[in-house]
């Protein structure tokens, strides 16, 4: 190795030597992980590596530790640079670890070692999936069964009968990213059809299909519950500090469940968040205390279901202390070390030039020359490795203070002062110093320190003068003069004063000095030990714009955060001088802390807390609020005693809600103010007791027949009191005294159907209803009066009869039924089959009418129309069939109209309309005289292909004119004419009429 014979020194750069000495290889770019994809289009892999090095480094590569042989024939290796190329790569040779390595005469070092994979995808099974049959309420899953691939990471996503109709993923349907599955927690008939999985892989860009799953629901009246049953669990997890990780959990139920997540020791961390409605829990950038028990809770009116794992935290290899390049003496002592974080803790271990070369630290009790090398220092655990690498150069040369000459300094009277002497040099040298021409010892005041410094103490101003420093070793000698300068001492000459103040108020602190009438003095204020930033925190600060030796500060609305000892510090470029004093804020109390729950019953629960700071002002109250899981709203509580005073750290809160989960905080209170809230307490609940609510609303009647309904309006939740709550039914006909009772053990019901074919229709039931847990039962409602299911009509309308009113509109009408339970009647009404195939339509009408118009028929079409009564138990028999036949269709030919001015009249005319063959004739002319941008108008009707209209002056009027037949009016012909001047107009029989054109 070529050895420094000079003694320059480091660059800048702590990485690398100066150009004009050369230094040995760093790197810029080192191979990273690569996965080819084996159905690639590009035939080629190349890994990286750059080193920057003087002079240029060469490269070798490792497979797996074994030298690559570039020069072999056929090889399918070969160097671009540092970079290496895999020519048409093959799985069987080329898949394995890579290293790179870099060396010049300064010596060799390694990169990290980088993997080479073979991506792959393969086809799912070509087998026939068989079909899933489920019942409408249950829940189903439909494996994905993804075929072999690499790398494990997969999304998934189904496909329902077609491409590209991807299945939407919502509270009831979820598509697992770990397993592939497809769960729906609740089928419906709408869930018929074909999925397909759709298997994607990120790294190589190919995604695959499944054969077709077909799912058929099977109906079932009515459709039964299920309570909550987890299907998809998040399995005990391991994550590394700063990556994101999401946990799975999704639960099959009818009603749809929902997920609720909390961590069982502690609250979620604030870099959570919920998605794919509730079915993942995100965490972001995870930190060590993220780590522990996190829960998924699924939850439907049946029933809940629980699951919980572990997450663990651990980190990858991270340095907290590393080797850097750098020049020491020949002969002297080194330690290399390094230290890295991480879990788990990383195993270290260092190589020289490439090759191992001890672990932990190495040490050097005297270095030579053949130490210099190129070092690496490497950290790792299984998570991974990181590199620290340096160029240690042992050096000798004669002392030269070429780049560090002695420096002329001053120093304060009384004060003390250091003149370095850093020369150049190795190995170690002797040094000596004078003064003027007087050489210097070791005395009380005067001590040459081992490094070659000087150390003046309790200057004088005899002190002032030129100082050299002789440096001297076996390979020669050199020295440097610098000179000391002797200032006056920098005093305090008014000192601050402690104040006291209550927040808000503004306080004065007082600070001057004298100081050397040839140095510039500055003032520096600190609060406890912290110098304050004036220019960032202007609010609060501000220097007196007095003379440079005044350095006064006044603090303005002064906060809690500002009390403390104040520093004031003056400073020249000589020496310095501090003086302090206290200053007390007055305030609102801090918060208290340690909240918890002691003791509790079903309505109260006891608190005890620690007291907070009083901020110098004593704590006169104190204020309790909650807030319970129906409301994200503080409200203050009542309490025992009403008033709790400063010196207590209990208290009972009392008027709470059985079995509700509450949080509680407590607020100190003194004449200052009130003061911030203390952290919550961990949410707890309070014992259950017996429901005293009972539902409200009771009514009921109507269904089929043999049926007594009976509808209530639920009990809200907060008034459960309990765990298992429903209700129970009573009833009883009101003829006899003898109840009958019902459970329903579901809280979110709010009807019950009694079945019982003997009941008469309209029988009059007393029902009353209460709720109950498993504590017990709670009050009856009022008692409600009910009738039993009515009777379906018995009879058919009589007397129906229609006719057609024109092309596509008819009238329908009948007697009424003389039963006396009839909610209305339906019409329904269809195109005869030989009119040509189309749906029947039906319309509702209320008991109160006898007769309805049909609309949107066809012209010139037969329709059949039946008619009959109904109520809440069903529908009646039917009437007879009338057919009804439309008018034939209007015109459709629109109408050219043109005028003239005929004297005082405006002269209209048009063509004769000739109907088609299948259009009504021609009964008249409709004609419709109005001022444009006005619908109203006056309308005419003649036989005639003419009219003769008035002339009016009041703007600008329209003529529109249809044929009118007894099928409807045909299209409209129109005609826009000027004002005129106003003469008196004919009165025909229609004139003075305002219409309107129908549509």
């Amino acid at each position: 190795m070529e050895l420094p014979q000079n003694c320059q020194p480091l660059s800048s750069n702590t990485l690398i030597f100066p150009v004009s000495t050369g230094y040995g290889p760093v790197f810029e770019e080192q191979p990273v992980d690569t996965i080819y994809p084996e159905e690639s289009p590009e035939a080629k892999i190349t890994m990286s590596c750059r080193a920057r090095a003087n002079p240029p480094a060469t490269y070798k590569w490792l497979l797996d530790s074994e030298e690559i042989d570039l020069d072999v024939q056929d090889s399918h290796y070969r160097l671009v640079g540092g970079n290496l190329v895999i020519s048409n790569p093959i799985k069987s040779k080329h898949v394995g670890m890579y290293t790179c390595l870099a060396s010049n005469n300064f010596g060799m070092i390694i990169s990290r070692a980088a993997s080479v994979q073979f991506g792959y995808l393969d086809l799912f099974s070509s087998e026939e999936r068989e079909s899933v049959y489920v019942k409408e309420g249950q829940g189903a899953v439909l494996l994905c069964a993804p075929p072999p691939h690499y790398p494990v990471e997969l999304s998934f996503r189904w496909i329902l009968n077609e491409f590209p109709t991807f299945i939407p993923l919502d509270k009831r349907r979820f598509v697992s990213q770990i397993t592939g599955n497809l769960y729906i927690s609740k089928v419906d008939s709408s869930d018929s059809g074909n999925y397909s999985c759709i298997a994607s892989s990120p790294s190589i860009s190919k995604s695959v299909f499944s054969n077709y799953i077909p799912l058929v629901p099977l109906a079932e009246r009515p459709i039964r519950k299920y309570p909550a049953d987890l299907k998809v669990k998040f399995p005990d997890t391991t994550a590394l500090v700063g990556q994101n990780i999401t946990l799975e959990c999704f639960a099959l139920g009818n009603p749809v469940p929902e997920i609720r997540w909390k961590k069982l020791d502690g609250h979620l961390p604030p870099n959570h968040e919920v998605h794919m409605a509730g079915t993942h829990l995100h965490l972001y950038n995870v930190q060590t205390e993220d780590a522990g028990r996190y829960q998924c809770e699924a939850v439907n009116s049946k029933g809940k279901d629980y699951h919980s794992a572990r997450v663990s935290v651990e980190a990858f290899p991270e340095w907290v202390e590393h080797i850097t390049s750098i020049e020491k003496d020949l002969n002297s002592e080194y330690t290399m070390s390094c230290i890295a974080s991480g879990k788990p803790k990383p195993h270290i271990r260092f190589l020289k030039n490439g090759k191992p070369f001890g672990k932990n630290e190495v040490r050097f009790n005297s270095l030579t020359f053949e130490d210099s090398g190129m070092y690496q220092c490497i950290a790792e655990n299984h998570h991974g490795v990181i590199y620290a690498n340096a160029e240690l150069r042992v050096f000798a040369c004669a002392p030269t203070f070429e780049h560090n000459p002695v420096k002329r300094v001053m120093a304060a009277k009384n004060g003390r002062v250091v003149i370095e002497c850093r020369p150049k040099v190795a190995p170690k040298p002797t040094f000596t110093w004078s003064k003027d021409t007087e050489l210097l010892s070791n005395s009380t005041r005067v001590f040459i320190w081992e490094d070659g410094s000087l150390e003046i103490f309790n200057v004088t101003k005899a002190d002032e003068g030129r100082y050299t420093c002789f440096a001297e070793n076996d390979r020669g000698k050199a020295n440097s003069t610098g000179s000391l300068l002797v200032t006056d001492a920098t005093k305090i000459s008014f000192t601050p004063t402690n104040a006291d103040i209550n927040v808000g108020e503004n306080a004065l602190m007082h600070c001057a000095a004298t100081h050397d009438s040839l140095l510039d003095i500055t003032f520096i204020w600190s609060l406890e030990g912290q110098v304050i930033d004036l220019h960032k925190d202007s609010q609060h600060y501000e220097r007196t714009p007095n003379e440079s030796s005044n350095g006064t500060l006044l603090i303005k609305n002064a906060q809690l955060k500002h009390a403390g000892r104040y520093s004031c510090t003056a400073q020249t470029p000589v020496d310095n001088v501090t003086a302090s004093a206290d200053l007390v804020v007055r305030g609102a109390p801090g918060a208290p802390g340690g909240i918890r729950v002691m003791n509790k019953t079903d309505k109260s629960v006891t608190l005890q807390w620690s007291r907070g700071t009083d901020n110098h002002s004593p704590i006169s109250k104190y204020n309790i609020q909650y807030r319970d899981s129906f409301s994200k709203v503080w409200k203050d509580a009542t309490t025992s005693p009403a008033n709790i005073e400063g010196n207590a750290e209990t208290a009972t809160v009392v008027d709470l809600f059985p079995w509700t989960e509450y949080e509680f905080r407590v607020i100190a209170i003194n004449t200052l103010g009130t003061g911030e809230p203390s952290s919550p307490s961990p949410k707890d609940r309070t014992l259950d007791a017996f429901p005293v609510v009972a539902p409200s609303n009771v009514s009921g009647g109507g269904g089929t027949n043999g049926e007594v309904i009976i509808e209530w309006k639920p009990v809200e939740p907060q008034y459960y009191y309990g765990p298992n709550f429903g209700y129970i039914v009573a009833f009883k006909q009101h003829s006899r005294n003898d109840w009958r009772y019902v459970t329903v053990a579901d809280a979110d019901a709010k009807r019950y159907v009694h079945k019982d074919s003997s009941i008469p229709p309209t029988t009059e039931f007393q029902v009353k209803v209460k709720a109950f847990n498993s504590k017990g039962e709670g009050p009856y409602s009022t008692t409600a009066t009910v009738l039993s299911a009515q009777d379906i009509p018995s009879e058919a309308p009589q007397s129906v009869g229609g006719k057609a009113l024109s092309a596509t509109a008819a009238v329908v009408w009948w007697m009424h039924i003389v039963q006396s339970s009839i909610d209305g009647y339906q019409v329904r009404f269809w195109r005869s089959q030989k009119e040509g195939e189309e749906g029947d339509r039906k319309v509702s009408v209320s008991n109160r009418d006898n007769h309805t118009r049909l609309e949107g028929l066809k012209p010139d079409s037969r329709y059949e129309v039946e008619v009959r009564g109904y109520n809440s138990a069903g529908y009646g028999p039917l009437s007879k069939i009338i057919q009804i036949h439309t008018k034939r269709a209007p015109p459709s030919t629109p109408l050219k109209v043109k005028m003239k001015l005929k004297g005082q009249s405006v002269y209209v005319y048009w063509d004769y309309v000739q109907p088609l063959a299948n259009e009504a004739p021609v009964d008249s002319y409709k004609v419709l005289y109005r001022q444009e941008g006005h619908t109203p108008g006056i309308l005419y009707n003649t036989n005639k292909n003419f009219i003769d209209l008035p002339r009016h002056s009041d703007g600008k009027y329209v003529v529109e004119v249809r044929a009118a037949t007894e099928g409807g009016d045909g299209p409209v012909g129109q005609v826009v004419r000027s004002d005129v001047p106003t003469l008196p107009c004919p009165m025909g029989p229609n004139f003075g009429k305002t219409l309107y054109w129908s549509q």
